[in-house]
């Protein structure tokens, strides 16, 4: 979907949830979440000087957005590294056949160090997103997603730089 694009209330996109948007979103609508996505900590006067929306007007809206499941919440932009999870990696998950999407994110579910976990097209079944704080952990971390029933193999990329994050 374009930037451009109105998402309606037949075109929904999810991640596991079911949306039913109350009304098409607009030009406006997505910049809002564009300017939230950039700073969750704008206030919603200054948000509606960049919409041409008085900070009422503004509030409606993002009430609107998170009712209707598109704005899930909000959160800081971390640096892992200052934090000791010095290596992020991606993991491609390879499954037993006739093993489905739940199966699979029920086992990775219980996997603290997995930040996101996406299906995929191609001959990888899934693809994790994980941080660790070294390469012996990421070592174990592998093993144990191995000896799960649903994993046959798995394929790891070690992160060297990040060019772009804008989640």
């Amino acid at each position: 979907m374009l930037p451009g694009d109105r998402l309606d209330a037949t075109k929904t996109q999810s991640i596991g949830i079911n949306v039913q948007l109350s009304r098409p979103l607009d030009r406006i609508d997505r910049k809002i979440v564009a300017l939230l996505q950039e700073s969750a900590k704008r206030t919603f006067a200054d948000i509606g000087a960049d919409v041409g929306l008085s900070a009422t007007a503004v509030k409606r809206r993002v009430d609107r957005l998170e009712g209707d499941g598109v704005i899930t919440g909000y959160g800081a932009r971390i640096n892992w590294r200052a934090l000791g999870e010095a290596i992020e990696s991606l993991i491609e998950i390879y499954c037993a056949d006739r093993t489905s999407p739940a199966d699979v994110g029920r086992s990775l579910a219980k996997v603290e160090e997995i930040v996101s976990a996406f299906t995929v097209s191609g001959e990888a079944d899934a693809v994790i997103r994980v941080r660790v704080d070294s390469i012996d952990h990421l070592e174990k971390l592998v093993e144990r997603l191995r000896r799960d029933p649903n994993i046959v193999r798995t394929r790891t990329l070690i992160v060297l730089s990040t060019l772009l994050d804008r989640a």
